[in-house]
């Protein structure tokens, strides 16, 4: 079951969707995270080793213009995030380590007018479908509380991307909002109960779980509920397909 952190964060997220009358979406992960943290903008870009990265999400003009810069120039704590799969905390980008370790963004950040610039991978187990990008006008430090609800947004996040990529796969989806803490708990029963099935770690059943549905051209949730619900099996010894990973 999800700890009282991240039922928080998913009730931030939920509301931010409701007001906009739509289904929970990334731009929604990215809003609640400039409402609840002290940043001034947040940005989302899906990335990849495989295929070219592009921007999905950004909620103003500067972090539109970070993630597009990061991106063009191919440097950046966003970059930097994918590549070594752990959190980039630049609290002061006139730092001058960083001048040096990234010469063009680090201008064009400063002159886009950010100072602060806090990139977080978005993982679950073995794939990393992008990172989340978090802005200041100032030099900000996140404290440990801070930095904890930043994670846990790049965590929801994660979860709302893959299922997203899914559904661009399976069609379109409609509906209400979802009830999101009742998604991710099932998510998380459902890789519970695969641990027990399969006799893997529990990263290793999310990524068994987001495969199939993957291969199947099928929702994350939908799967979730038919392995909760025992109408979904899968063997002990099929290996993990993990043909889109990196799409």
């Amino acid at each position: 079951m999800p700890d009282s952190r991240s039922t928080r964060i998913q009730v931030l997220v939920a509301e931010q969707a409701a007001r906009r009358g739509a289904r929970v979406g990334v731009v929604d992960v990215c809003t609640a995270a400039v409402a609840a943290l002290p940043i001034g903008g947040a940005g989302l870009s899906a990335m990849s080793k495989a295929a070219p990265s592009h921007p999905l999400c950004s909620t103003d003009a500067i972090s539109e213009q970070l993630e597009e810069l990061q991106l063009t120039l191919g440097e950046g704590p966003c970059v930097d995030a994918f590549l070594h799969g752990s959190a980039v905390l630049t609290p002061d980008l006139l730092a001058r380590d960083l001048q040096d370790r990234w010469m063009v963004f680090a201008e064009a950040a400063l002159e886009a007018g950010a100072r602060a610039v806090f990139a977080l991978p978005l993982q679950m187990g073995a794939i990393s479908p992008g990172v989340l990008d978090l802005y200041a006008h100032v030099p900000v430090r996140l404290n440990a509380e801070e930095l904890a609800d930043a994670l846990a947004f790049a965590d929801l996040a994660t979860l709302v991307l893959l299922d997203e990529r899914v559904d661009e796969r399976g069609g379109p989806r409609d509906g209400p909002v979802e009830d999101l803490g009742a998604y991710r708990a099932e998510i998380d029963q459902a890789s519970g109960m695969l641990t027990v099935q399969l006799g893997v770690g529990i990263d290793e059943a999310f990524v068994r779980l987001r495969a199939h549905a993957y291969a199947q051209g099928r929702r994350l949730a939908d799967v979730a509920a038919d392995v909760v619900a025992r109408r979904l099996r899968i063997p002990p010894d099929a290996e993990p397909d993990r043909t889109g990973e990196d799409t």
